[in-house]
């Protein structure tokens, strides 16, 4: 990744009088459209690659002990959604997060250039702790605006498939009939877990990522960082997000479930989960979800960063 690619630690001088890079962005106008252009476009293909994963941990964290548990590990769900399902059942809910994905990643990746435009030092740096504020903004807006809905969507999809008679025959009928039988609340449950989720995702994310790439860069705030570094450090900042708030997608998918009546609100679920499940139930779906979010946010990086360089050159703005 060359200079002229989105620089996460340092913003040039020039960008502060609207001249050359806007925002930290290629291009000028570039960088305004780059931004959810580039990361919606990475998001897409990062889903399509990698959903299974995030369908095998859904079910997973929907599989309670006291039903009793209907799948014995991460192959004994594969294995049995292949068998009764096919292939295409391990798909089952992406057109709710591959439909999300361009927004969703405009308010992420906007939230967050509009925040850290506003937080950097004179020299147009962007330290690691700003960079944690940055991101927990980032993600708070994008929970509200796009995640809560777009994962309420996917968990009952997922949920629906493992009922003995599904109901949801696709995306549109299924949106209908959740908004039909429980109104437009109906695709914003868990919100309070989702905002807490997604907040502490991109906090930590953004925290990580920073951290990585002021440490490569050194002193040296234009010096290259190729993909395959950005995709380390990706995959880092993955792995950290997903140890530090496995607890609260855990609740988020119980919150968002065909079941959620059984809770009272956000804190009830995580009460009823610890007292009749004990302290592990919060990590469950761990290892699928780690192997997803690790490829999730390199690839998301890696695409993004290559994506806005592509832009730059169809649209010249100098």
């Amino acid at each position: 990744m060359g200079p002229q690619a989105w620089q996460w630690g340092h913003r040039p001088a020039e960008s502060h009088q609207g001249h050359g890079q806007a925002g930290g962005t290629p291009g000028g106008c570039i960088g305004r459209l780059g931004t959810p252009a580039g990361s919606g476009l990475a998001g897409g293909i990062e889903i399509c690659i990698t959903f299974p994963t995030e369908y095998v941990k859904t079910q997973l964290q929907l599989d309670e002990k006291a039903n009793p548990p209907r799948y014995k590990g991460i192959g004994d769900c594969v294995k049995q959604t292949v068998r009764d399902h096919g292939v295409r059942g391990l798909y089952r809910g992406l057109s709710s997060l591959l439909y999300g994905s361009i927004p969703k990643a405009a308010v992420r990746f906007g939230t967050f250039e509009f925040l850290s435009n506003r937080m950097r030092d004179e020299q147009g740096r962007l330290d690691s702790t700003r960079g944690f504020i940055c991101g927990l903004g980032a993600g708070m807006a994008e929970a509200v605006a796009v995640v809560c809905p777009m994962e309420t969507v996917k968990v009952k999809f997922i949920h629906d498939q493992s009922s003995p008679n599904p109901k949801y025959r696709g995306f549109f009928h299924g949106v209908r009939e959740i908004v039909r039988e429980q109104g437009l609340k109906g695709t914003y449950q868990g919100l309070t877990a989702t905002v807490l989720k997604q907040g502490s995702n991109q906090a930590i994310r953004f925290f990580v990522m920073t951290s990585l790439r002021n440490w490569y860069k050194g002193d040296n705030p234009n010096k290259a960082i190729n993909p395959f570094i950005t995709g380390v450090f990706g995959a880092i900042a993955g792995a950290a997000s997903v140890f530090g708030n496995t607890p609260l997608d855990v609740v988020k998918t119980r919150m968002q479930g065909l079941e959620a009546h059984k809770y009272k609100n956000t804190w009830d679920c995580a009460y009823q989960i610890m007292k009749h499940e004990g302290p592990l139930a919060f990590y469950k779906g761990t290892v699928p979800r780690l192997g997803r979010v690790c490829l999730d946010v390199a690839i998301v990086f890696i695409i993004y960063d290559e994506v806005v360089k592509l832009l730059d050159k169809v649209w010249k703005t100098d």
